[in-house]
């Protein structure tokens, strides 16, 4: 039960490294709107998007963006990292 336990909680860590380096990504294109990636960092985005592409899509279809004034706030990515996160507690939890 302990290698499960163990195996859980790496494949959440990962997530949660795929998050944030997905959070740097996106962050970066929105303030240099010319910058794409290229090269060994355009294999890492793809890689990085196939594998957070499927959480965020499933969360954005549920959690609608939140309204403020002109602007609308996606929430998804932040329910998503909480959630792989207390998920990981939890994990954590259930070992000791």
């Amino acid at each position: 039960m302990d290698l499960l336990l163990a195996l859980v909680y790496l494949a959440l860590t990962l997530v949660i490294a795929a998050l944030t380096v997905r959070i740097v990504f996106d962050v970066t294109e929105s303030f240099a709107r010319s910058w794409r990636p290229s090269g060994a960092v355009l294999v890492v985005a793809s890689g990085i998007y196939a594998v957070t592409d499927p959480l965020l899509d499933t969360a954005r279809r549920r959690i609608p963006p939140v309204r403020l004034g002109g602007v609308s706030l996606d929430v998804a990515f932040l329910v998503v990292f909480m959630a792989v996160v207390l998920l990981r507690v939890l994990v954590l939890a259930l070992a000791r």
